[in-house]
């Protein structure tokens, strides 16, 4: 569809698709509101434009090293995202089956797809192989007996990384740290030469490097650099012993500013020097698994104001959002901030509010104390970053129908999942015939 084009685009002189024009907000050259009367709210909206600057950010800054990247498809595993990216040369980050299928769906060859995880399925396993995807990133010794009896009851080789737990505390929420002793991913670091030994031993497995991720929403370099010395210095010792090793998979997990006050994390630049300088030498391919990086202040969650309602200390703003819709505050304590998609002269007066959801459970809060303007019943508010492990979370709750998402391009619109009918979100469902 096309949108409403205002008299310049909103977006220009900024790196930001979200900005206001004449006092209405715009996702690059469409007005939110414009997207909202036509789809209903809420509704998940990106930014074709934003995705395309920030993958590009990491195809510019390492195009002086052997590298690729692998787009993390659980960041944000809408179809037209993903045909997006694999349209400018994007591979794929992998963790279930259905994130391999979601990948060939759009295109994408089988074999810029790699497939990682801590418990693949036989059938993940099995289909990763019949289509013959680039490599898997074993986690465990279990993992490698069980993928080398497969693999040669298939008649297949698959070749393999094997992913270090280096030890690291990257520093970011606990709930997704991977890089820890303590963590479930990868095999620990006393174990790593005695798994790449039974790696090159098992028949059918063909072990070509090491992969490591240390977590996500990394918000400083230090961490990743004392994680890349240990890798290296790993692939240096490997080597000396006469192992071969060609492809190092570096992860991902760069952050993102969720707080427009808070600090920015590393830049991509920043970081490609950081792996040139540490892993450039050895003589290796290298992979990256950017996800949230590339998508997350790609997209907003719009939404509509139920009611306002009085508090003792606070007003408190019902949305027609809830935390099936967005469950990262309610999940990890995440911000995001919220503004209204109408707005305000500047000397407005804000008031201290609580933006909650309608779902009967305490939890469903999106902010608490936002200094926010006095918002009334069908007013437009936008929480901002919702890129990236928001829609891929969603849940049907209360029997709550997922929320639509809907891609944008300079004037051009699409509703890329549109909102499901309740006689679809039951129609999977079946009563038995003995009631």
């Amino acid at each position: 569809m096309q949108g409403s084009r205002p008299g310049q685009n909103p977006g220009s002189g900024s790196r930001s698709p979200f900005k206001y024009f004449k006092g209405e907000l715009f996702v690059e050259e469409v007005a939110v509101k414009t997207i909202a009367r036509h789809v209903g709210t809420p509704v998940y909206i990106y930014s074709a434009t934003c995705i395309a600057s920030n993958y590009r950010s990491y195809s510019d800054s390492f195009a002086n090293l052997d590298c690729r990247v692998f787009y993390s498809i659980k960041a944000n595993s809408n179809i037209g995202v993903l045909r997006h990216l694999s349209t400018l040369g994007a591979g794929f980050d992998a963790v279930s089956g259905g994130e391999i299928r979601r990948a060939l769906a759009v295109g994408a060859p089988a074999g810029s797809i790699v497939f990682s995880g801590v418990g693949k399925t036989r059938n993940e396993m099995a289909l990763a192989l019949e289509v013959g995807i680039r490599h898997i990133n074993v986690e465990s010794e279990q993992e490698l007996l069980r993928l080398s009896r497969l693999a040669g009851n298939m008649g297949k080789v698959a070749s393999v990384l094997i992913r270090v737990n280096p030890d690291v505390d990257a520093n970011t929420h606990t709930k997704i740290a991977t890089g820890r002793a303590e963590d479930k991913f990868g095999i620990p670091w006393s174990r790593v030469k005695s798994a790449y030994v039974l790696a090159e031993e098992l028949p059918n497995l063909n072990p070509i490097g090491l992969a490591m991720h240390i977590g996500s929403q990394l918000m400083s370099l230090e961490p990743i650099s004392k994680a890349a010395d240990q890798l290296a210095g790993l692939v240096r010792s490997l080597r000396a012993e006469g192992h071969q090793l060609d492809c190092l998979d570096v992860g991902g997990g760069l952050g993102v500013q969720y707080r427009a006050e808070g600090p920015a994390g590393p830049s991509v630049t920043d970081y490609a020097r950081l792996v040139q300088a540490r892993l450039g030498d050895l003589d290796c391919e290298l992979e990256l698994e950017p996800g949230r990086s590339i998508v997350a202040d790609a997209g907003i969650l719009a939404a509509s104001v139920l009611l306002r309602k009085r508090g003792i200390s606070q007003e408190i703003l019902v949305l027609d959002a809830a935390m099936n819709d967005l469950v990262r505050p309610a999940l990890y304590g995440a911000w995001h901030e919220i503004v209204p998609v109408q707005k305000r002269p500047e000397h407005t007066e804000c008031v201290r509010t609580d933006v909650v959801g309608p779902i009967c459970e305490s939890g469903d809060r999106f902010a608490s104390g936002l200094r926010l303007p006095r918002l009334d019943e069908g007013e437009l508010v936008a929480v901002k970053t919702a890129g990236a492990y928001c829609a891929v979370m969603a849940s049907q709750y209360n029997s709550r129908p997922l929320v639509p998402e809907v891609f944008v391009r300079g004037q051009q619109w699409t509703v890329v999942r549109r909102r499901p009918s309740f006689e679809e979100i039951i129609g999977i469902e079946a009563i038995p015939d003995w009631l």
